[in-house]
């Protein structure tokens, strides 16, 4: 997926699929991010990582889709964590309570 504000790739390995999300995550691309990731995340078998280095900027609504991921992977009691998760929003994740619930990547 591509807009003009957020791009995402995904990189299969064995076991593994890592998102890269970059740019911006917000009410603008909820939709299309929504629609993207609800495949990966039905994938139970799969540990599945979000990568945010380039990730710029996240808002409430991009909060709540990863609160809804976190959600649907530990009803499939599958894996799910983010890595590389700059100081700005990672000081973001712990003020909103989330940080807990997003586990460090080992991949």
């Amino acid at each position: 997926m591509k807009t003009d504000k957020l791009s995402f790739r995904t990189e299969n390995r064995e076991g593994l699929t890592v998102i890269y999300l970059s740019g911006e995550l917000d009410l603008e691309v909820a939709s299309q991010m929504r629609t993207t990731m609800e495949p990966l995340v039905e994938l139970a078998d799969r540990k599945l990582v979000l990568n945010l280095k380039d990730l710029k900027y996240i808002d409430s609504t991009g909060i709540g889709i990863l609160i809804g991921i976190v959600k649907a992977r530990h009803a499939r009691q599958a894996p799910f964590a983010v890595e590389e998760v700059s100081d700005h929003i990672r000081k973001l994740f712990d003020m909103t309570g989330i940080s807990p619930f997003l586990d460090s990547a080992r991949a």
